[in-house]
This record gives C-alpha cells, sequence and structure tokens, in this order.
C-alpha cells in the first residue's frame, strides 16, 4: 500500500514518502491500513501493526487502499453510520425498511393476492381455501424468517429480477402443500412488479410510521409539554435579532414547540398511504382477457382496502407516489421545527440559561477538561440535515415518471430508509439532550436584572391610554443607547402625569414580573396539544 510524497518540513523534521505493507495479509484486522505519516526519525511501527518503510512511489502505484483485505460487512465495515456506529439507535427500522422488509412485504402482498383470487367466484380454476391451506399460507407469512429472506435472494441470483425471485419462492415453498401447489401459476397472476412492489413499499412507510416513527414524535412533544408546565412561572429575557426584548418564560417558549411539532405530526398522521393494482399500465389490460366478467377495478380497490391502504385508482405502471411525496415534506417540515428547537436549546446553553447533566466518565473534549458540550443537540441538528437531503430528493423525485414508467424511482425508493433513519436518530438525540437538562434560574434572572429597559414597552402603552404626548419618542429618548437601571425607570414613571393607580401599577412591575400570560400559556399547553391531535398524548 502506497502513500502520496509529503514535502513539506515541520519542527518535528522532514517527513518521508512512507509504504506500508501489512505483517499478516491474510488475518483480518481491524485497522487495515494506516494513513498516518511520520517523521523519518520515528520507529517504523505503527500502533496497527503495519511495517513503514520509505518508498518512492512511482506512477503504476495506487496511493490508497487494503488491497490484500476483502472485507466482510460489519459494523466497522459498514459504509452508512446507520448500519455501523449508529445501528443500535436505528435497528428498530429493520424488520420494515431494510431489503429483508422489502421482501418480506412481497410474500405478504403475493400470498394475500392469491387469497383474494380464490374468493371471486368467476375464477373457478382457484377455489376457496380450506381453513387449513389459509392457515399454511399465514404461517408463511407469520413465520417468514432472514433464512427465508437470502434465499430469495439466492433465487435472484439466477434471475436477475427481485420480485420474480420472490414468485419461485413462494412456489417453492408451497410444493408440499397438496391444494395451494395445484394453483402455484396464481401466483403473481396478472401482476406487474409494480403491484405487487408499491402495496410493499406503502405497507414498509405505514408500519414505520405507526411503530417506530410516531411513537418516538409523540415522546418528543410529551417531553416538551412536561418541560413547559415546569417551567411556566420562570422568567426568561426574550431575544429579537439577537437583542433584548419584552421578557417571557421559559415554559412557554418551550410549549410553541410541543403545539408546533404537534401539528406537523396530526398533519403526518393524515397522509393518504395510497396503493394501486392495475397490472402493466394502469388498465387491467390481461385481467380483461383472461376473465372479462371480474369486475376488475372493484376487485382491486378491495384488495389494497384489505390492507389497511387507501386506493388509487388513476394510475400508469407505477402507483404516482404523489403521497410519499407529500408524507416526506411533512416530515422535512417536522424536521425543521426540531432543527429549530435544538439550535435554540443550543443558543440557551450557551447563555447559561440550561446546565448539562454530566455523566462519570464521559469527555466533552480532548485537550479542554472542562468542557461539557451540547453534543446531543449538535448530533440532532446534523442528522436532521442529512435526513433532509434525503427526504427532500426522494419528495422531488418520485412523482416523476417518464410516460408510463421508467426505473429511477426503483434505486431512489431503496433509500427510504436513510432519510428516515437519520431522522429517529436525530429525535433520539434530542431527546436524550432534554433529558441532561437542568434550568439555571439564578443565570435568567441575572440577565433580566440587566435588562430594565424592556419595560419600556409597558410604560409608553399605558401613557398612550391615557393621552401622554409623544410616548414612543419619549421612552425612546430615555432608554435607546443608555444604560438603563431601575432607578432611572422608576424615576421617569413618577413624574408622568397619570392617574396614581396606574403609575402604581408600573411602578410594581420588573423585568421578571413582565411577562403577560406566558404563565397560563405554558401551563395550558397540553390541552392545546391533545385538542390538535384529537387524543392524549
Amino acid at each position: 500500500m502506497e502513500f502520496a510524497a509529503l514535502s513539506s518540513a515541520t519542527q518535528l523534521g522532514t517527513f518521508n514518502p512512507l509504504r506500508i505493507s501489512l505483517q499478516n495479509p491474510t488475518q483480518h484486522n481491524p485497522l487495515p491500513f494506516c494513513y498516518a505519516s511520520f517523521p523519518s526519525s520515528y520507529p517504523r511501527v505503527c500502533s496497527c501493526k503495519a511495517i513503514l518503510s520509505t518508498h518512492t512511489p512511482t506512477s503504476t502505484h495506487k496511493m490508497f487502499g487494503p488491497h490484500s483485505v476483502d472485507f466482510e460487512l460489519s459494523a466497522l465495515t459498514a459504509l452508512s453510520p446507520l448500519d455501523g456506529r449508529y445501528w443500535g439507535k436505528v435497528k428498530e427500522l429493520a424488520p420494515y425498511l431494510s431489503e429483508y422488509g422489502l421482501i418480506y412485504f412481497r410474500v405478504l402482498v403475493e400470498i394475500k393476492w392469491l387469497v383474494q383470487l380464490s374468493l371471486i367466484p368467476e375464477i373457478v380454476e382457484v377455489p376457496s381455501f380450506s381453513e387449513s391451506a389459509k392457515s399454511f399460507l399465514q404461517g408463511l407469512i407469520d413465520d417468514f424468517s432472514v433464512d427465508d429472506a437470502l434465499e430469495v435472494k439466492n433465487i435472484e441470483r439466477v434471475t436477475n429480477h427481485d420480485v420474480k425471485a420472490v414468485e419461485y419462492f413462494l412456489k417453492q415453498k408451497c410444493q408440499s402443500n397438496a391444494e395451494v401447489a395445484k394453483v402455484l401459476e396464481f401466483f403473481h397472476f396478472a401482476c406487474t412488479s409494480e403491484d405487487i412492489n408499491n402495496l410493499a413499499h406503502a405497507l414498509m412507510l405505514k408500519e414505520t410510521m405507526n411503530s417506530v416513527m410516531f411513537p418516538v414524535m409523540d415522546k418528543i412533544v410529551k417531553a416538551l409539554c412536561d418541560m413547559a408546565k415546569d417551567n411556566a412561572h420562570v422568567p426568561m429575557l426574550s431575544r429579537t435579532h439577537g437583542q433584548p426584548a419584552s421578557p417571557t418564560t421559559l415554559g412557554k417558549e418551550l410549549a410553541i414547540f410541543a403545539v408546533r411539532l404537534s401539528r406537523e405530526r396530526k398533519d403526518l398522521s393524515q397522509i393518504e398511504i395510497l396503493g394501486k393494482f392495475a397490472g402493466a399500465v394502469g388498465n387491467y389490460n390481461a385481467h380483461v382477457v383472461a376473465y372479462p366478467n371480474v369486475n376488475w377495478p372493484h376487485v382491486a380497490e378491495q384488495f389494497v382496502h384489505s390492507l389497511g391502504l387507501s386506493f388509487n385508482p388513476y394510475v400508469a405502471q407505477i402507483e404516482t407516489h404523489d403521497y410519499m411525496a407529500k408524507l416526506f415534506h411533512s416530515l422535512i417540515q417536522f424536521n425543521n421545527i426540531l432543527i429549530d428547537f435544538d439550535r435554540d436549546v443550543w443558543g440557551y446553553i450557551s447563555l447559561g440559561y440550561f446546565k448539562q447533566i454530566t455523566k462519570a466518565g464521559e469527555i466533552g473534549s480532548s485537550t479542554m477538561p472542562h468542557k461539557v458540550n451540547p453534543i446531543d443537540f449538535e448530533n440532532s441538528e446534523g442528522n436532521l440535515g442529512v435526513a433532509n437531503g434525503g427526504l427532500s430528493h426522494l419528495s422531488m423525485k418520485l412523482p416523476i415518471s417518464r410516460w408510463q414508467r421508467d426505473l429511477t424511482d426503483s434505486t431512489v425508493l431503496r433509500n427510504m430508509g436513510v432519510g428516515i433513519g437519520h431522522s429517529l436518530l436525530a429525535y433520539k438525540s434530542t431527546l436524550q439532550g432534554m433529558g441532561k437538562l437542568q434550568v439555571n434560574e439564578a443565570r435568567l434572572r441575572e440577565d433580566l436584572n440587566q435588562c430594565w429597559e424592556v419595560l419600556a414597552e409597558p410604560i409608553q402603552t399605558v401613557m398612550r391610554r391615557y393621552g401622554v404626548p409623544e410616548p414612543y419618542e419619549k421612552l425612546k429618548e430615555l432608554t435607546r443607547g443608555r444604560t438603563v437601571n431601575k432607578e432611572s425607570i422608576r424615576d421617569f414613571i413618577e413624574g408622568l402625569d397619570i392617574p396614581e393607580e396606574s403609575k402604581m401599577n408600573l411602578l410594581k412591575l420588573t423585568p421578571d414580573t413582565y411577562v403577560g400570560a406566558a404563565v397560563e400559556l405554558a401551563r395550558t399547553v397540553e390541552n392545546v396539544v391533545n385538542i390538535v391531535n384529537g387524543s392524549n398524548i
């Protein structure tokens, strides 16, 4: 293994071109090559057991690459961090969004379609199945395993067609049941591959959202509601344009995100997951020729509904994917709101409004021992960005297909798990970060006590009520670009020609009591969220 020449000198000495050869290239090494370069005076063996020697590269030498290592897929060799570093946090998506999940749902659709055919009186060639046969077929679904999926993949190596491999797999499996074996050719009857695929993808998304994503979203909203109520009374200096503004409460600001996210979560839950089952170009061409007396559009609608999906009757070869675009766009919006939250909390931590509970053994910085970084919110923000990039491409590409169908959607659909996986990872990071937060009320009050100028707003508003001329201009003269404190504000109020009762009310105001209805808004946020969702969190 070769490295490009390094020419610059440093304080440590002159760097030489290096060559690395593994001591034992046949033995698996978790660090199969080393791309560190050392001064010539350094020892010639690095920590990964590779031998370093000076070497002048030629034009035939490759610069990098573990040429003698044939990697097997593992957490260390996976190209996506979702399948490596972060697997433990996203693995609950695997039953639905992996290759296994796609094959499983294809198997389910193929079997359910065969059973549907047995219920159509005009199709005498597929008589109604006995309870025993139905149980056998259902068992193929219920007991479908990773080994079964691997068997399908082995068949695909021969067919070079993933959906046909599922059909052949089922025909093999059903040879052992005499009743089903008589109707094997009715597996995949009148179907185009996309009849099977679009329903499989729809079921993958439906189960993913219901089983994994919605529960985690609900946890975030619930955590926000709890924090909002717990901190409903905690006054906080607002900042607009980064500058001090009218006070609020910490709880009310958290409540805003609870309501925003709950609305988006509701919109997601109301998106219709659609399916088609209309043959090669959406017209039931082969169906009608084979059985002209069957009402195939009605049969297809019944079948799609039986899977818990909504029916799309107007399609070409593929389902139009418009619902997918809507779903992914809505996920992006949920993620955008969460990015806004992550950044706000990051800022509040920076201001000292939140402390972070430390964990024994954790390190914040490799060189600054005092650091406790807001890594959970930073990880969340980063992963939400990655997620939105992938989801944006899905939502913009999938509704577009040349004429009655091109294949560009196929490879793109295999990446649904990327955007959703990074979203899930981000949600969990946000929740983890929220669990470490500890409100620093003393710091919050300190900022408020430094900003008496925020009382200019209520004073000039009361002055307007009683007809005091130029109230805004007078407060602007008092506060803008000047140091304002409790005494200067009180002196100004004392000199106002307004009713005594109103003057006393203004004198009682402080930056930490001037919060309007913020406390009540925070305390009642869960009621609002429940109304939005139509149910309790």
